[in-house]
């Protein structure tokens, strides 16, 4: 509701439309240099991704290795990679969320 009934101005509703626009491309290109951990095994796999979900690194300690049980360590590396990923989901909460709100709600393709 615009105060005293008045049209709201034009101009004003645009720029703050661009700024929020500028804001979440700046907040987009900083997850994406953004890198989050995840581990399983107790640290004997770690996994790296940006905090837009894309895998960056993937560390397995020799410990892990068993040639007679590939399957553990497949699940290892699953969990790993699993647990960075909620990790970047979190950061892009934290990052996105105010600026999504901000917009009226969630922005499509992003999970909040």
């Amino acid at each position: 509701m615009i105060p005293g009934g008045g049209q709201p101005n034009m101009q004003q509703l645009l720029q703050q439309a661009q700024k929020m626009q500028q804001d979440l491309a700046n907040a987009q290109e900083e997850l994406a240099r953004t890198e989050v951990d995840g581990q399983a095994g107790g640290g004997l796999v770690r996994a790296t991704v940006t905090g837009a979900g894309e895998l960056r690194a993937l560390k397995i300690d020799p410990e892990a290795v068993d040639p007679e049980d590939t399957e553990t360590l497949a699940d290892l590396i699953v969990a790993a990679v699993h647990a960075a990923n909620e990790n970047a989901q979190a950061l892009q909460q934290q990052k996105l969320g105010p600026l999504a709100q901000g917009l009226g709600g969630g922005i499509p393709g992003l999970p909040f």
